[in-house]
C-alpha cells in the first residue's frame, strides 16, 4: 500500500491545538495543507500561529529557512468546506461530540471525491459510530495523534468495523511518510494507549483512597522505583483532571461500566471542586507562585544490618542479592530445609525478621515480623524503594529493612500494607490489559509495546515487562490481589491465565 502523494492536498478541519499540530505535521512533510474552522476568521489566525511556530523552529536551527518559506507557501486558510474539494485526505479535529462529527463528515462527503480518505482524530468516540453516518464508510479511519502532535511520534491508526483494509493501509503508510510511528488497531474503547494506560492512574488513585500512601509518595515510587517518567498524580495534573477523568469515564461507559475501568471518586471530587491541575493552579498539587510541593514520605536513617541470610530465589529482585554483596554486607546463603517450589524467596535479617518481594498477598499473611519490598524496574538504577510492614512487624525489623536498602543507596518510603504494593500491582494490571487487548484483536503485541513506550513514555512495553518478570508473574500477582479484593477490578483476564499456564508447560 502506498502513501498519499505529496502533491495531494491535506485538509484539517478544526484549528485548535490538535488541528494546528496535525496541519503542521502534514505541512512540514511536504503536502499542501488547507485549514478550515467553522468559526469565522479562526482558520486564518491558526495559520498565522503555525507559521510563527515554524519561525521559532528556524531560530532554533531545527528547520531550514528555505523549508519554512516553502511550507508557508503551501499553507492556506479557507472559509468554506467547499474549498476542500480535491483534497486526498481530510483530518477532523473538532469538538468531541458524536453528532457534531457525524454531521461534519456528511457535509464533507458532499464535497470531496470518492477516493479521498476521511479521518477523525477522536481519542474517545467510536470510529465506527462516526463513520456510520457516511455513504462510503470504507474510506473512513481514525488517526489519533498525541499532543503535541509535531513532537509526539505515535499515531494510532484505527480501523472501524466498516473501514476497508486498503484505506487503513494507505493511512498507515501516509503517517509513516510524515515521520511518525503508526500502530494499527481496531476500534475498541480507548484504542491501545487510553485502554491499557487506565491502571496506571486507577491503582494510584486506589492507593490514595485507601490511605495506603499520599500522592507525593506514590508518584515518587512510580518514578524512582518503577521507572515511569512521571507519577500518576503529577501526570494527571499536567493533562488536566477534567480531561483525564473524562477519558476514564468514556472508556468505562463504553465497556458497559466494566469494573476494571471504574473511575475514581477522589478524582471526580477534584474535578467538581475546580482543581483541574496546572491549568487551574491546583490539582493534586498546588501550582501557585511560591507554593510548596508536598514531599514524599522518606524514612529517616537507620543502621545497615551486619549480615543478611538469603533463602531461595528472589526472582525479579535477584539483583538485590548482588547489591548487598557490593555494599559489603555479609550475605549468607542457607537453603537447607528450604522448599523452593513451595516457599517464597526471602532475606532473613539479623533480628530474625524477614524481607520478601511484594506479590498479591498482604504482609500480615506471611506470618509475624515480616516486611515486604516493592518491585523495581531496575534495582541497580532505582533510587527509591517502597516497604510495607504489618501491624505485628516489630519496629526493629522494619528499621533493619530500612537500613538495608539505605545501605544499597536507596531512599525508602514506608507505605500501607496493601496487596501488590505500588509498582507491582500497577505493572501487573498493565500487563493484563495488554494480553486481553491482543486476545480481543485490538492490536498485536509489538504494536502495543510500541504504543505504550511512545504514547505515554513507559520505560518498557507490557510484553517486554512480562518477559522480563516471568510469564506467570503478572497472573500470580493479580490472582492473589483479586482473592483479597474480590470486586473484579484486579481479576486476571482469561488471556493472561492462558498465557501463564501455557508458558508453564
Amino acid at each position: 500500500m502506498t502513501a498519499l502523494d505529496l502533491n495531494s492536498p491535506v485538509a484539517v478541519v478544526g484549528s485548535g491545538t490538535m488541528g494546528q499540530g496535525i496541519a503542521q505535521v502534514a505541512l512540514v512533510a511536504g503536502h499542501p495543507v488547507r485549514l478550515y474552522d467553522a468559526a469565522p476568521g479562526r482558520a486564518g489566525q491558526a495559520a498565522a500561529e503555525i507559521v510563527a511556530r515554524l519561525d521559532r523552529l528556524v531560530e532554533k536551527g531545527r528547520l531550514a529557512a528555505a523549508d519554512r518559506d516553502a511550507a508557508r507557501g503551501r499553507l492556506e486558510a479557507v472559509g468554506t468546506l467547499s474549498e476542500l474539494a480535491g483534497c486526498g485526505l481530510v483530518v477532523e479535529a473538532v469538538l468531541e461530540r458524536l453528532d457534531v462529527k457525524q454531521q461534519l463528515f456528511r457535509d464533507l462527503e458532499e464535497v470531496v471525491g470518492e477516493d479521498c480518505l476521511l479521518a477523525t482524530n477522536t481519542s474517545s468516540l467510536s470510529v465506527t459510530a462516526i463513520g456510520g453516518a457516511l455513504r462510503l464508510p470504507g474510506r473512513f479511519v481514525g488517526l489519533h495523534f498525541f499532543n503535541p502532535a509535531p513532537l509526539m511520534p505515535l499515531v494510532e491508526v484505527v480501523s472501524g468495523s466498516a473501514t476497508d483494509a486498503g484505506a487503513a493501509g494507505r493511512a498507515l503508510e501516509t503517517v509513516r511518510g510524515w515521520g511518525k510511528t503508526p500502530v494499527a488497531c481496531a476500534d475498541q474503547p480507548g484504542f491501545v494507549v487510553n485502554r491499557i494506560a487506565r491502571p496506571f492512574y486507577a491503582e494510584a488513585f486506589e492507593l490514595y483512597e485507601t490511605r495506603a500512601a499520599d500522592p507525593a509518595t506514590v508518584d515518587a515510587v512510580l518514578r524512582e522505583s518503577g521507572g515511569f517518567r512521571m507519577g500518576a498524580f503529577e501526570l494527571t495534573d499536567l493533562i488536566g483532571q477534567d480531561v483525564n477523568e473524562a477519558v476514564t469515564r468514556s472508556v468505562w461507559e463504553s465497556f458497559f461500566q466494566d469494573v476494571r475501568f471504574r473511575p475514581s471518586l477522589a478524582q471526580r471530587r477534584l474535578v467538581e471542586s475546580g482543581r483541574l491541575g496546572r491549568k487551574s493552579g491546583h490539582g493534586w498539587y498546588p501550582y501557585a507562585e511560591g507554593a510548596e510541593r508536598p514531599e514524599p514520605h522518606t524514612a529517616g536513617p537507620e543502621e545497615a544490618p551486619g549480615h543478611v541470610i538469603l533463602l531461595g530465589d528472589l526472582g525479579p529482585a535477584a539483583d538485590v542479592v548482588e547489591l548487598i554483596r557490593e555494599a559489603g554486607i555479609d550475605l549468607r546463603i542457607e537453603d537447607e530445609g528450604f522448599a523452593a517450589e513451595e516457599e517464597k524467596g526471602r532475606l532473613v535479617l539479623p533480628g530474625g525478621g524477614t524481607l520478601v518481594l511484594a506479590d498479591g498477598e498482604t504482609v500480615g499473611e506471611y506470618g509475624p515480623d515480616l516486611v515486604s519490598f516493592d518491585l523495581a524496574l531496575d534495582y541497580r538504577a532505582a533510587t527509591r524503594i517502597a516497604l510495607a510492614a504489618s501491624p505485628v512487624t516489630s519496629p526493629d525489623t522494619l528499621a533493619e529493612a530500612v537500613g538495608l536498602f539505605q545501605a544499597l543507596g536507596k531512599k525508602v518510603s514506608v507505605v500501607g500494607d496493601v496487596p501488590g504494593m505500588i509498582v507491582a500491582r500497577t505493572v501487573a494490571r498493565i500487563i493484563d490489559l495488554a494480553f486481553d487487548a491482543v486476545a480481543r484483536g485490538v492490536a498485536g503485541e509489538e504494536d502495543i509495546d510500541t504504543a505504550m513506550r511512545l504514547g505515554v513514555n513507559y520505560p518498557l512495553g507490557p510484553f517486554e515487562w512480562s518477559r522480563r518478570l516471568g510469564d506467570d508473574w503478572a497472573y500470580g500477582v493479580l490472582d492473589a490481589v483479586h482473592e483479597r479484593e474480590p470486586s473484579g477490578r484486579c481479576a486476571p483476564s482469561l488471556a493472561l491465565l492462558r498465557h501463564a499456564f501455557t508458558a508453564a508447560k
